[in-house]
């Protein structure tokens, strides 16, 4: 479960070919970071201080394959929680991650399609286990490693998923990920606002003043890829605004 009174900062490390990379706005073929080894760059987080990490799989969001070997091998390495998502298009499939020890996974493209399914694994898991992933673009939410954009809104989605049983609510504002730009807080406070389960946000953070931002809207983390990667926020720095 998510600490009361803290906001987490969670480092991401995402896989696509089976190296760490970075895309912008999750469009294949931005790779600006690459990382031949996730496993690395995982375990490097940990020893710098992190105490939960973000995976997500490319390959598997955007439908290609997936990179169950590594996530697996990531999953044994580390001694902190691991957050997963990225092509969890079957029941079953999550079945198989949370039973090899992640200890969250992030549903979007299935249970946007069946909100069903978030009710059976919270009872079968405990609702801490299952966080939903309500990515948003021009104020829709969008599915499909961000490919296709329904009608929906994130609030509306997301008080659908708190009552049906979900843990935790993973915030993506497409419009401002990868970008290096900085963040938009109003509809993370709408989100905040909303809800009254923990929400973890993600997009867009540049620099420490995001972080304070973000502060400020009672989200319960942040999780933070290229900014990281590519030396404009230093992780210990970061770590400073965990404590209330």
């Amino acid at each position: 479960m998510f600490p009361p009174d803290k906001m987490l900062i969670i480092p991401a490390v995402d896989i696509k070919n089976g190296k760490c990379v970075q895309l912008v706005q999750g469009i294949p073929g931005t790779e600006q970071v690459i990382i031949d080894d996730p496993i690395g760059a995982a375990m490097k987080w940990e020893e710098t201080g992190a105490s939960t990490l973000h995976l997500i799989d490319l390959d598997g969001a955007l439908g290609t394959s997936n990179n169950f070997h590594i996530i697996k091998e990531i999953v044994k390495s580390l001694s902190i929680p691991v957050q997963l998502g990225g092509g969890i298009r079957t029941r079953e499939y999550a079945q198989k991650l949370l039973n090899i020890g992640v200890e969250r996974i992030i549903l979007g493209t299935l249970v946007i399609k069946k909100p069903e399914i978030v009710e059976k694994l919270s009872k079968e898991y405990g609702s801490d286990h299952i966080m939903v992933a309500v990515d948003s673009k021009d104020s829709r939410v969008v599915i499909k490693g961000w490919t296709e954009k329904t009608s929906k809104k994130a609030p509306i989605l997301a008080k659908l998923f708190e009552n049906k049983g979900a843990g935790s609510i993973l915030f993506t504002n497409v419009n401002v990920e990868g970008l290096l730009q900085g963040v938009d807080v109003k509809p993370l406070k709408e989100l905040v606002n909303t809800v009254n389960i923990p929400i973890i946000y993600s997009g867009g953070v540049t620099s420490i003043k995001d972080l304070k931002l973000l502060k400020r809207t009672g989200v319960n983390g942040v999780v933070i890829g290229s900014a990281l990667y590519k030396g404009k926020i230093d992780f210990k720095e970061a770590l400073e605004y965990e404590d209330p």
